[in-house]
C-alpha cells in the first residue's frame, strides 16, 4: 500500500510539473519599426534659420541664391553632375528637392561634423566662422 501511494504521489508530481510547462496556444510577436535615424535634421533647420529664417521660397537675386537654404545653380550643377538628376534652380524651391541636395552634400561629410558642414555649405574663407556662428545660434 506504501508502494501504490509513493507511486501515486509520483504521478500527480509529474502532471503536475508537466501542466506548468505547457506553452501558450496563441504566440504572438510584436515587432516594433525602430524610428529611422536623422543626423542632420536640427543642423537643417539651424542653416535654413541663418540662410531665410525658414523659408522655402526664399529667392537672393544678387546671388542668384534660391530656396530655404540658398542653394546657387553651380551647387545644383555638382550635384546633377555627381547623382545623375537634372535638377534646375527653380527646382530648389521644392522643400524635398532642397533638402535632398542638402542632404547629399552634408552625408558625404559625415553625420554630426554640424561645424565643418556648415563651413563648407557656406563657401571658404573668414566669413565662414561668422556663418558658423550665425547657424550654432539655432541649433
Amino acid at each position: 500500500m506504501f508502494r501504490h501511494l509513493k507511486r501515486f504521489l509520483v504521478t500527480i508530481l509529474f502532471v503536475t510539473f508537466t501542466l506548468k510547462v505547457v506553452a501558450p496556444v496563441n504566440r504572438i510577436h510584436i515587432i516594433a519599426e525602430p524610428s529611422p535615424v536623422r543626423p542632420f535634421t536640427s543642423l537643417m533647420y539651424a542653416i535654413g534659420m541663418a540662410e531665410t529664417m525658414g523659408n522655402y521660397y526664399a529667392y537672393n537675386e544678387t546671388e542668384e541664391a534660391a530656396g530655404i537654404f540658398q542653394i546657387r545653380q553651380v551647387r545644383i550643377d555638382e550635384y546633377n553632375r555627381l547623382t545623375g538628376k537634372k535638377y534646375k534652380l527653380k527646382d530648389v524651391f521644392d522643400r524635398e528637392v532642397s533638402e535632398q541636395i542638402f542632404l547629399y552634400f552634408a552625408s558625404r561629410i559625415g553625420p554630426y561634423r554640424f561645424e565643418k558642414i556648415a563651413k563648407d555649405w557656406n563657401g571658404s574663407g573668414p566669413r565662414t566662422e561668422l556663418y558658423w556662428k550665425k547657424v550654432k545660434k539655432y541649433l
